[in-house]
């Protein structure tokens, strides 16, 4: 397969891209067109159902703010996949110099980290309390996202990370 793409022309290779994500999305594999952030949402959803001392997380609709997956018992998760050491942004909460109380958007986030490959590297979950103390201001983009730390690995529950051969 390396061979035929390797001798593939450009627009023929995003001709095929463009049909893998089709078909990707007929089979459920991801719902959107965000490769990344879908096939970690579903990564993330899975492993949660398969962990019997996990609660069961469903998807919520696309498009829905701050908010990925919910569980039974309407706990709001925010998930976010990444295959570098840092989040992508959380949208909708107060601007850096703020005054107002923050509004509670979710009640865990759960990152995904992916190998290059797309493999499943480690996942981690944070509750509200902790991903407030650890969000950080992207002055550019005007919004939060979390760096991937050794704080942060610290003040999560881990629940997979391949580097250590630990899962919950």
């Amino acid at each position: 397969m390396k061979e035929i793409l390797r001798n593939m022309d450009d627009f023929k290779i995003i001709e095929m891209y463009r049909d893998v994500l089709v078909e990707m999305k007929s089979r459920n594999l991801i719902r959107s067109s965000n490769l990344i952030g879908d096939w970690g949402e579903r990564l993330a959803i899975n492993f949660y159902n398969e962990s019997p001392q996990l609660p069961n997380l469903e998807a919520v609709r696309v498009g829905t703010k701050n908010v990925d997956a919910i569980s039974r018992e309407f706990e709001r998760y925010s998930i976010k996949t990444t295959t570098t050491k840092m989040t992508g942004v959380f949208n909708g909460l107060n601007d850096v110099n703020s005054e107002q109380p923050q509004k509670q958007k979710f009640e865990y986030v759960i990152i995904v980290m992916l190998n290059k490959d797309l493999s499943l590297k480690a996942i981690y979950e944070l509750d509200w309390e902790n991903f407030l103390t650890l969000k950080k201001w992207n002055k550019s983009k005007k919004t939060w996202y979390l760096s991937i730390s050794n704080e942060l690995k610290r003040k999560s529950k881990v629940l997979y990370d391949n580097e250590s051969n630990l899962t919950i």
